[in-house]
């Protein structure tokens, strides 16, 4: 929907501060400087390096107990790990992402090549210190009458020393990967306490369960990557508990040895092995014996460092609602917060191509911020399109045949097009010469986006016959 002004533009902000050095905060800190204009950006990254998810370090687990170390926060990549999608849609506007040296066969970029591209697209930034490593931003508190934010942050190059400072503007960059979803099962706190159950986010690779009996739970990316990745040296079929089917494009290859069951009711530890448990299925069958269950079931925004001032009174930390849509609440196009548009939220979405609605959506927000891109400047007003999105999801919902918890709030899925054609009217209307370098959502581009499932099956296939993973 167009939207315009109906009082005084806002103030322009002079300092802005970006957190996170992943894909989206590294895009949004590149737009904030080029696009934005702001007197003052910087970007605050806790670990060593940039790439985010992408950013996967050897040593992370030989350093988490070292003495005066810096904590450590491993991402939930893993060695092996190969995207699902194609060069073209994890480019930068300006900065295109080069041919993987792949055979034609798998032409998705490795985990390695994507690390070495945001690192590459990042050099000129480091370069300029507007990338500050080893940087933990440890709260983000609004100010009173809406006149900035209080960061606090920890400094690990020089010990863990805290600062605390003032920003005009903040664009939080983070939030996904690091808060795991564990379905609130009966019996599988007792297996966590065990050691016998671990979510993806811990994935390192299936050689530590060689001759396990072996449950997987979820269907998505992970869950089927960590399957399959199982199949090859369990003990026996692996088992995968599955809630609701699989969307119809999503690739996966059969396999003999891995066997859909139902969802578990409920864990049982044995009590003569306290290292075996069982799984009690919902439709009555009992996988018994089982050494580990790996748990694919996702995660949930959750950047509990920000506190804003929904209503009148101490600044609380953000809302995440309970009503079947994990999300940060309150934002306007998913990326301005309602209550105080100064505070920006970027990769909040699941997208299809995720580094390029980052891209448009950072550009939309840094010309929004200039005001050269119009929003509502009420509460009401920026609340109204979540409203809508709400109104959206619930319809799908209810229309659908199967059930897929794919349909919710935060993941764009079949509305990509339409949210990032949108925003980038937005951009062009105020800036006519990004027109050529943005990147472009049209009929014939989704239809070649959706074209990367069969071309990531086939690579699945190819991989398959070829012993890769």
């Amino acid at each position: 929907m167009p939207y315009e002004y109906r009082g005084s533009e806002p103030d322009v902000p002079k300092r802005v501060l970006v957190i996170g050095g992943g894909p989206s905060g590294l895009v949004a800190l590149r737009n904030m400087i080029e696009r934005g204009g702001f007197t003052h950006v910087e970007l605050y990254e806790r670990r060593d390096d940039v790439g985010g998810v992408w950013y996967f370090d050897e040593h992370q687990e030989d350093k988490a107990g070292a003495e005066d170390a810096a904590p450590r926060w491993p991402s939930p990549a893993y060695r092996g790990l190969i995207g699902n999608v194609l060069p073209e849609y994890l480019s930068f506007s300006g900065f295109p992402f080069p041919l993987p040296p792949s055979t034609p066969e798998q032409p998705f970029p490795t985990l390695g090549e994507t690390h070495a591209y945001l690192q590459a697209f990042a050099a000129p930034l480091l370069r300029a210190g507007a990338i500050k490593l080893s940087r933990e931003v440890v709260s983000v508190v609004e100010l009173e009458d809406q006149r900035g934010w209080r960061v606090t942050c920890r400094d690990w190059t020089k010990g863990g020393a805290q600062s605390v400072e003032e920003w005009d503007a903040v664009v939080i960059s983070v939030g996904w990967f690091d808060n795991p979803v564990w379905p609130a099962t009966e019996g599988l706190t007792t297996l966590r306490d065990a050691g016998l159950a671990h979510h993806a986010k811990w994935w390192r690779g299936p050689l530590a369960y060689s001759g396990k009996k072996v449950l997987v739970v979820g269907n998505g990316n992970s869950g089927n990557d960590i399957a399959a990745q199982l199949a090859s040296v369990s003990e026996g079929p692996v088992y995968q508990s599955i809630r609701h089917p699989a969307l119809p494009k999503f690739p996966s290859l059969p396999n003999e040895r891995i066997i859909k069951v139902a969802p578990v009711a409920r864990y049982v530890l044995s009590p003569e092995q306290p290292s075996k448990f069982d799984a009690v299925l919902t439709d009555g069958a009992i996988l018994s014996e089982l050494d580990t269950v790996q748990i694919g079931t996702g995660y949930r925004p959750l950047p509990s460092f920000v506190h804003v001032a929904e209503s009148p009174g101490a600044p609380a930390p953000l809302p995440i609602p309970d009503d079947g849509n994990p999300r940060v609440a309150s934002l306007h196009r998913l990326i301005m917060h309602a209550t105080n548009p100064t505070l920006g939220f970027i990769g909040a979405p699941l997208a299809h191509t995720p580094f390029t609605i980052a891209d448009i959506a950072s550009t939309w927000l840094a010309l929004a911020w200039r005001g050269e891109a119009a929003y509502p400047t009420t509460r009401e007003g920026r609340l109204v399109w979540e409203a809508q999105r709400l109104d959206l999801i619930a319809r799908m919902r209810r229309e659908m045949v199967t059930p897929s918890t794919f349909v919710t709030y935060s993941i764009l899925g079949p509305s990509e097009q339409e949210y990032a054609t949108e925003l980038r009217q937005d951009i062009v209307k105020a800036r006519p010469e990004l027109d050529d370098t943005l990147p472009l959502w049209d009929d014939a581009r989704t239809a070649q986006r959706e074209e990367m499932y069969k071309t990531k099956f086939k690579a699945l296939q190819w991989a398959s016959t070829h012993n890769q993973s």
